[in-house]
């Protein structure tokens, strides 16, 4: 018998490691490979697996996320098909959402006026794929009452998440949240198994669980209260998303874009020949925005000389509404309405909505913000001390200009 699922989605955070992308918008509204959002991926998760019941839980400087989903989410509402954006109400007192648990329990009504077998709590601010009715299979068949999503990353990483001991048979055994000396798994030395941070609970426990949580003094959150309370008592399972499968698909992808070298790195992980993270496959489309923007457009084919132009893109992602006018790019994520003018060159870099790059001018490992104007001749990411007072620069040498940065002529 086919469960109904309620999924909650939770889309409040503040992003703080995000800055100063975060400045202005929440995490889960950051534009991502051109011509998404990154709450984009866990919305066509949920409308892939056949859930289209779904509460997006709002709070940090959400006006820009608001517009999104509202725009480009608008499920059947005859078909009882939604994805209700939540604001934080303050319904249980005079508290903001005080960690992801308490999130959840300040909207319990939620659950209790849709009545679902089944709830997924699951974060907005990663990049994957994932067949949810595969997890609520597993769920089902193991009798769990709850059961979370994990990951294997290397112990290096693995002090940013819970990181999960389980036996022979997925049963969660032992949970830390954020370790200072994470657990290696057993037969792979130097990995940690750790939590994603998606949660499948049967309703009623669920409810149960939260107001439990709620008389306690603690962090009301899932990864220090509520799971560490109950895998001892109750049966936990894990869910190895690595067997998790796409149709069209071999590999499992998932990256906590959390920083902004992450953020970096797995927009540069689409421009490759091969990606890991396929845009592309039909039999799992990823919906997003319709714009109603024009083609890219790429204009000069000057014969070689020393004025030579051409407008050009080499291993790189160009969204619609672009305008690639006599200048190059390279290894970059375009997002639409960019503008890239004669002799200039963009290198592995990621363009925000509606910037223009003037004439000659020259960007390298750099996140343009929507909107920036950069002028004729300027450099923006080959001189890193200067790039320092004028504008961000991360530990790993990639430059951010944030929104609203008026970048001065060059001399």
């Amino acid at each position: 018998m086919q469960r109904k699922t309620l999924g909650m989605i939770m889309a409040g955070g503040q992003g703080s490691r995000l800055q100063p992308l975060t400045s202005e918008r929440a995490k889960p509204a950051v534009h991502f490979g051109g011509k998404y959002r990154i709450i984009d991926f866990v919305l066509n998760n949920f409308v892939n697996s056949g859930i289209h019941k779904i509460k997006l839980l709002t709070q940090f400087k959400s006006d820009s996320l608001n517009r999104h989903v509202q725009t480009a989410w608008a499920l059947n509402r005859t078909l009882d098909q939604y994805v209700d954006l939540v604001p934080a109400q303050m319904r249980t007192g005079t508290e903001w959402y005080r960690g992801t648990a308490d999130a959840i329990y300040q909207n319990v009504n939620l659950i209790t006026d849709e009545r679902p077998d089944l709830v997924a709590v699951f974060g907005g601010d990663h990049i994957y794929k994932m067949d949810l009715t595969q997890m609520i299979d597993f769920h089902l068949a193991k009798g769990a009452l709850c059961s979370v999503s994990a990951f294997p990353v290397p112990v290096a990483e693995a002090t940013e998440f819970g990181v999960i001991e389980i036996d022979e048979d997925g049963r969660m055994i032992g949970f830390e949240e954020k370790p200072a000396q994470p657990k290696h798994m057993p037969g792979r030395p130097g990995w940690a198994l750790a939590s994603m941070g998606n949660y499948l609970f049967h309703s009623k426990f669920l409810v149960r669980e939260l107001l439990a949580d709620a008389q306690k003094t603690s962090a009301h959150d899932f990864g220090k209260d509520i799971i560490p309370a109950i895998y001892h008592n109750y049966p936990v399972y894990v869910y190895d998303y690595t067997q998790n499968r796409i149709p069209g698909e071999t590999n499992s992808y998932w990256r906590d874009v959390g920083t902004l070298e992450a953020f970096f790195e797995a927009n540069m992980d689409l421009v490759k020949v091969t990606p890991e993270f396929d845009l592309y496959n039909p039999k799992w489309p990823l919906r997003t925005i319709n714009l109603n923007a024009p083609p890219a457009k790429f204009v000069f084919s000057d014969e070689p000389g020393e004025n030579a132009r051409r407008g050009q893109a080499l291993d790189s992602m160009i969204s619609a509404g672009c305008i690639i006018s006599g200048g190059t790019v390279e290894q970059s994520v375009l997002a639409p309405y960019c503008h890239i003018h004669s002799w200039a060159k963009v290198e592995e870099s990621i363009l925000f909505p509606d910037v223009q790059v003037g004439r000659h001018a020259m960007v390298r490992k750099a996140i343009i913000e929507k909107g920036v104007k950069i002028p004729e001749g300027a450099r923006i990411g080959f001189d890193l001390a200067r790039d320092a007072e004028r504008f961000h620069v991360t530990e790993g040498g990639i430059v951010v200009v944030p929104k609203g940065t008026i970048i001065q002529p060059e001399k």
